[in-house]
């Protein structure tokens, strides 16, 4: 092997993430750590590896400098508990290292993207239309925010290009942006995220978020001394919450380069040293306003507003079609929904409100439960906020946390960032 392809081969090897998943660092979670030669958008695919296994990412810290970058999380399964299933733990030590080239049957499908005015009725109306021209949907995803929805819905079509698709353009695009596509190697939330930032939802404010209150509490400052600009975000905490603001931030041309994640019993604070692609901090206070706005909106579109419906039963063409008008005749709102399939059956998840956007009446829940039918839909509500085995609400992690911050104080004190910047505050200026 000549000296060129052995500098071709190490480069290679350089920049595959090293995964190292330890059960016997911290008491009450499993530690993993992630480091590789440092690119742009790294970070968000070790989160996205672990929030698409449905882990909970309790406490994690981030520090990148030069061309290396290593990340530190302590993640539970749902259940709160350490990860103890060797296919879950193989999974992670693989995924970032996968072939996205491989066959994963999305060539067989059509991805049908759409944005526009949110009103009651219009998923119904959506599917209907599906229904009619006789598509079979296999997944789906909407959201809802600001008055706005986004959607991505796939569709078995063997010809992209044929008329039945472009029926679908004529029917909705009255009412919608449509785009029809091959499906994207992109994951299906963070392309949602896209649609609506390009949608512009962030601006828009509904008469009910006007309060202070109601939205997630997001600040933006700089350090001028260290060239860093200072994300902090305290909110309620929540599944994918990391993965909607670091997903957000990779998509505005932003660069993490420390950070420190932390929740506390149902609360979640999240602290970012990022700078721009070009390694310039925030300029003008419109460029942080606008940030402050961006990350609000990324976290709250998740947001499971109204009553959780589960629907499991064999798939059918027209089910989502008849599901949905249900919902529209009995006065419920689709405030959110998330559509699968495999092979027969159709596990579907839908939060609902009243037309009003009020709670939806247990009257009318109970009525629409009737009509399609109790053993195939069924009310579950969001479990509480979940903690560690061993840990009891308020008491800030334990024995985890200590070793966490003794990591983060270590690591960051070489780096000049000892001090959390939130205790700094008299010492940011936007520039």
């Amino acid at each position: 092997m000549g000296w060129s392809s052995c500098l071709d081969e190490f480069e290679r090897l350089a920049n595959i993430p090293r995964v190292v998943i330890d059960n016997g660092v911290c008491p009450t979670a499993t530690h993993v750590k992630v480091d590789s030669a440092r690119k742009h958008g790294i970070l968000l695919e070790a989160i996205q590896v672990l929030t698409d296994l449905d882990l909970t990412i309790q406490k994690g810290y981030i520090s990148s400098d030069g061309r290396w970058f290593m990340d530190v999380f302590h993640v539970t399964d749902r259940h709160g508990r350490k990860l103890t299933d060797a296919g879950v733990i193989s999974c992670i030590e693989h995924s970032l290292v996968a072939d996205s080239s491989a066959d994963n049957g999305l060539d067989k499908l059509t991805a049908l993207e759409l944005t526009g005015a949110d009103r009651p009725g219009l998923l119904s109306e959506i599917f209907a239309v599906l229904a009619e021209l006789e598509f079979n949907v296999v997944e789906a995803k909407a959201w809802t925010h600001n008055g706005r929805i986004g959607s991505i819905i796939l569709v078995n079509n063997s010809d992209p290009g044929s008329q039945r698709v472009h029926c679908i353009e004529s029917r909705l695009r009255n009412v919608l942006k449509i785009s029809v596509s091959s499906p994207a190697q992109t994951n299906s939330d963070r392309r949602l995220h896209q649609l609506m930032f390009e949608d512009r939802d962030y601006e828009r404010v509904n008469s009910g978020e006007n309060s202070s209150t109601s939205r997630p509490s997001v600040s933006v400052t700089n350090w001028v001394e260290k060239g860093y600009s200072v994300v902090t975000v305290q909110c309620r905490d929540r599944p994918k919450l990391l993965f909607d603001v670091v997903c957000t931030l990779t998509d505005m041309e932003y660069v993490v380069f420390h950070g420190t994640i932390n929740t506390d019993g149902a609360r979640a604070h999240q602290e970012f040293y990022i700078r721009h692609s070009d390694g310039s901090p925030i300029s003008s206070e419109a460029e942080r306003q606008r940030v402050i706005q961006c990350l609000q909106a990324a976290i709250k579109r998740r947001a499971s507003e109204g009553v959780r419906l589960e629907l499991c039963t064999s798939d059918r063409q027209g089910l989502l079609a008849d599901v949905t008008r249900t919902f529209r005749e009995n006065g419920l709102s689709v405030t959110r929904a998330e559509v699968a399939t495999r092979g027969q059956m159709a596990t579907n998840v839908f939060h609902v409100i009243d037309t009003a956007g009020r709670p939806a009446d247990p009257k009318t829940i109970n009525a629409v439960i009737d009509r399609i039918g109790a053993d195939f839909l069924k009310v579950n509500e969001d479990s509480p906020p979940r903690f560690s085995a061993g840990e009891e609400a308020g008491t800030g992690g334990g024995a985890g946390l200590f070793y966490l911050r003794s990591l983060v104080k270590r690591n960051l004190s070489n780096l000049g960032l000892i001090r959390s910047y939130s205790s700094l505050e008299t010492k940011r200026s936007v520039t």
